[in-house]
């Protein structure tokens, strides 16, 4: 029986969450925690999905159902996923598993796909779902490693980084991504010129952040960190648990913090010298996070051997 076995790693922003739906770069990780998907045929007349730890099975039908529409696929499938991470922590769990699925029916059904078609493939799967978003964390699922990344992919550049030590706290509370998108796009309506120039500082922090990176002057990248989370705070899309975690971070000894990803919740990033880290999560979860680590610059997606 023909089975085959495809993961996509989580991600993490480092920098330009928000300014990049709007046309700026952002700085994104792969880490190392991946979803898995299995793709068997099915017995029967119907797809049957077995997928206990994704919760918006939106993503895994809509990719079902856009492939077999675009390459006219009449047999039914047997889909099964499994995750090293809960979806509620907020590293992007729809764009790995559409990255995952997508790219294990292209390799099922023998339908060569470079990486660049398999990111637009996903992108308008992601589009029609959540109708806004810039396709960072499926730039992240798909090419790995940190990416200096333009919305729609328009740009995706692999930086040249060796090691982003950080620590990852979690809020408690799941974020609604979509929701968040909304709420800052209403905000650009209302009040443009100054939503803009947040938009235009981030961009500025992103550049230079991308250089110090490649640099590896991580006590600047944390400034710029910081930098970033003030702006975002600005914005309106941190809570007062992501800045009592980024504020005690740093306290603790971190570089820098500051939220990462949409806001309204999920985690923040503290990076860190490796000698500060158990101090730093002790801080984290003093204020009421639970700090936990992750390694960044993971493999994109990719085949498993069975």
């Amino acid at each position: 029986m023909k089975k085959i076995t495809v993961s996509a790693p989580g991600k993490l922003i480092l920098f330009g969450e928000h300014a990049v739906v709007y046309g700026a770069p952002c700085i994104v990780t792969a880490v190392n925690k991946r979803i898995h998907v299995q793709i068997e045929y099915a017995e029967g007349n119907e797809d049957i999905l077995e997928t206990p730890k994704v919760n918006n099975l939106n993503f895994v039908h809509h990719t079902i159902e856009k492939f077999k529409r675009s390459y006219n696929i009449k047999n039914w499938l047997k889909i099964t996923t499994s995750s090293d991470f809960n979806d509620r922590i907020g590293l992007g769990s729809s764009s790995a598993v559409t990255a995952a699925l997508a790219k294990g029916l292209s390799e099922f059904f023998s339908v060569p796909l470079t990486d660049k078609e398999l990111f637009n493939f996903c992108y308008e799967i992601i589009l029609d779902i959540q109708k806004r978003g810039s396709g960072a964390d499926l730039a992240a699922s798909i090419f790995g490693g940190t990416q200096y990344f333009v919305s729609g992919g328009k740009v995706i550049e692999h930086t040249s980084v060796e090691d982003i030590p950080l620590v990852v706290g979690y809020s408690g509370h799941k974020a609604d991504t979509a929701s968040l998108l909304k709420i800052v796009a209403d905000k650009y309506i209302l009040n443009k010129d100054t939503i803009d120039k947040i938009f235009h500082e981030i961009q500025l922090i992103t550049d230079k952040a991308k250089i110090e990176l490649e640099k590896e002057e991580l006590n600047n990248v944390g400034t710029l960190m910081t930098e970033n989370h003030l702006l975002l705070k600005r914005l309106g899309v941190s809570t007062q648990m992501l800045d009592a975690m980024v504020e005690s971070a740093i306290g603790a000894g971190a570089y820098g913090a500051k939220l990462s990803g949409a806001g309204g919740g999920d985690c923040i990033i503290a990076l860190i010298d490796e000698k500060h880290r158990s101090t730093v999560e002790k801080a984290i979860k003093k204020v009421g996070g639970e700090p936990f680590l992750l390694e960044t610059q993971a493999e994109g997606v990719r085949l498993e051997l069975s």
